[in-house]
């Protein structure tokens, strides 16, 4: 026992005791490294955060503040995207770069293709929220603090790259781990490309021959069939993975109304997602919605439609792509004559798309009949991609960040407020700290983009509208 003793004090001050310190300092019941599985989920519990932000619903216009209004007033400051880079992106490409991957998770191909997939969702939300941001020189940890922006062309030009190899690559067999689809890889397979697909929508002002390759590409490929091919994150009863509306109005915030805007556009017409999306007002059974932007007889959570008891339970589902989104986006294709069937097509899949949204929202679809047939709802080829966007718009609910993207994309819906004089920004300026820790290829980038002028209204690559 006593030499013992004297040979661990001898490895705690001398070099040269790496046996030792693995007989003694390894716990053989702990893994001392993740599996690529394991970092792939880690990377998907950070997914909620793609939707469930106020700033996002403020852009969007869905909610508007009940108690402190200036936080949606659209202010100046940068926001920071160090989180994203940080979280997933870095567990991801750890997946990517991983040289010995173990085939007891799952074939090696699926899980580089899911992580593949992963990566390049979260690097399409950065980049459309930012404009160019880092990613050739990005996630190499100490090897590069001061990577360089590349311009959004360019990463949108690599990412449908990304999400063809991860389809090409995939084989039979699912992987473990996997807290989305329970390690479907035909499920990832769908997913994968109906990003591809409404990547290449979202171009379609600013190089539309490209978006029509690319949309087709995707579509040859496969994308969803149905609500249960949906990305959707499924909060749980338990307080580690709580949805984050119900962690905020537990705590007493009753700090968000229905706008106006969104409650004027389904109230008149009996749309059945609106119970849903929120409740009547504590003093009466109608659904009101509070101007977005207001800031006089504040605070109020008792006039106005505050958020649905189905978005703030404890295990609240946040949806991010779904299938009603890839109808709409056929929808829209057809119109713009990038498939084939013209108005008769375009007609089927916003139809198609309605149903699946309101299916999706509510679980049943006895309502969308008389809905379809309203006048404000009913295919009108003259008004087509106004009813695509707008509709959109409204499935998108609690999406904010990709509804804000398409209606900068759009322009609809068209009577989106400007509290104040305050204009919807068109993107989110860079977080002030990448002014100083990476001073040359931030100017470059704003250079680049605004002319040297960094701010929340300068426009993104794709935003010619």
């Amino acid at each position: 026992m006593k030499k013992i003793y004297i040979g661990l004090l001898t490895c705690l001050f001398l070099a040269g005791c790496t046996k030792f310190d693995e007989d003694i300092n390894i716990n053989p019941n702990v893994p001392s490294q993740a599996s690529g599985t394991q970092l792939i989920a880690n990377a998907e519990l950070s997914l909620p955060g793609l939707s469930s932000s106020p700033q996002g619903e403020f852009l969007a216009q869905f909610l508007s503040e009940t108690q402190y209004p200036t936080a949606s007033l659209y202010p100046e400051g940068g926001t920071s995207f160090y989180g994203l880079y940080q979280g997933p992106l870095m567990n991801l490409q750890a997946v990517l770069d991983a040289p010995n991957l173990s085939t007891l998770d799952g074939p090696i191909n699926n899980q580089l293709a899911v992580a593949k997939i992963l990566k390049a969702y979260y690097m399409w939300h950065i980049t459309d929220r930012w404009g160019d941001v880092p990613y050739t020189e990005a996630l190499k940890g100490a090897d590069d603090f001061t990577p360089a922006y590349d311009t959004q062309e360019s990463i949108y030009n690599n990412l449908f790259l990304l999400l063809e190899e991860a389809d090409n690559m995939m084989v039979a067999g699912n992987i473990t781990n996997d807290i989305i689809y329970s390690g479907d890889i035909n499920k990832w397979k769908r997913l994968g490309n109906t990003i591809r697909l409404l990547m290449a929508l979202r171009i379609s002002n600013v190089n539309p021959e490209k978006g029509k390759t690319e949309f087709n590409k995707a579509l040859t490929a496969g994308i969803m069939t149905a609500n249960t091919d949906n990305l959707v994150f499924k909060h749980l009863l338990d307080a580690n993975n709580q949805g984050y509306w119900f962690g905020e109005v537990s705590r007493g915030r009753e700090w968000w109304a229905l706008s106006e805007t969104l409650v004027n556009y389904l109230k008149p017409i009996g749309d059945p997602r609106l119970p849903v999306y929120g409740n009547p007002t504590k003093t009466s059974s109608e659904f009101i919605g509070l101007k977005y932007g207001t800031t006089t007889g504040l605070p109020n959570v008792t006039n106005y439609s505050l958020l649905g008891t189905a978005i703030t339970k404890q295990d609240a589902p946040v949806y991010l792509v779904t299938y009603a989104q890839a109808l709409f986006a056929k929808a829209e294709a057809a119109k713009l004559g990038w498939i084939a069937g013209g108005d008769t097509e375009a007609e089927a899949n916003y139809n198609a798309a309605i149903t699946a949204s309101v299916q999706q929202w509510t679980g049943s679809t006895t309502a969308v009949a008389a809905l379809l047939q309203k006048p404000e709802v009913k295919y009108n080829p003259a008004k087509a991609i106004e009813q695509i966007a707008t509709q959109r718009w409204i499935h998108l609910f609690m999406n904010g960040y990709e509804a804000w993207a398409e209606w900068r994309r759009t322009g609809y819906p068209t009577n989106l407020v400007s509290p104040g004089g305050v204009a919807v920004p068109t993107r989110q300026s860079y977080i002030a700290a990448e002014s100083f820790n990476n001073t040359e290829n931030y100017n470059t980038a704003v250079q680049r983009q605004f002319n040297g002028k960094e701010d929340i209204y300068g426009k993104v690559w794709w935003d010619k509208n």
